[in-house]
């Protein structure tokens, strides 16, 4: 008797079952008749209906530079705290404003974003 393995639950991942004791992939295929879909051996006619319509998972993640999302203006918030422990690079200004990352990233959680407060420069920093 021929059995299968389901396909393994998970947050992305699509895993088709496998054809026993063949051990052969089951491939995704359409019964157009009755509007299902199926997965089917090529090298049998062993076939299944699929508990999960979806095939295949494009997931693309799209990195943003957190340095470019902030505004030169913030330096002028008078909410945030300042500091002149950190002078500008650009134009050698000893004011600077600075902030915790709004990021979900761990790596990015506890990292400091200073701006230069001096008019006309702007610069974004972080250390």
């Amino acid at each position: 008797q021929e059995s299968f393995i389901p396909p393994l639950p998970g947050d992305h991942a699509v895993t088709p079952p496998m054809s026993l004791p063949s051990n052969n992939m089951l491939y995704p295929k359409e019964d157009k008749e009755n509007r299902i879909l199926l997965y089917a051996c090529r090298n049998c006619d062993y076939q299944q209906e699929a508990d999960n319509s979806c095939i295949y998972v494009n997931k693309i993640t799209h990195e943003v530079d957190e340095l470019t999302q902030i505004i030169a203006d913030v330096s002028q918030d008078p909410t945030l705290p300042r500091t002149e422990d950190h002078p500008c690079q650009k134009c050698g200004h000893k004011e600077a404003v600075f902030f915790q990352s709004h990021s979900a990233r761990a790596e990015d959680a506890m990292r400091l974003y200073y701006v230069c407060t001096a008019p006309h420069c702007g610069h974004r920093w972080t250390e």
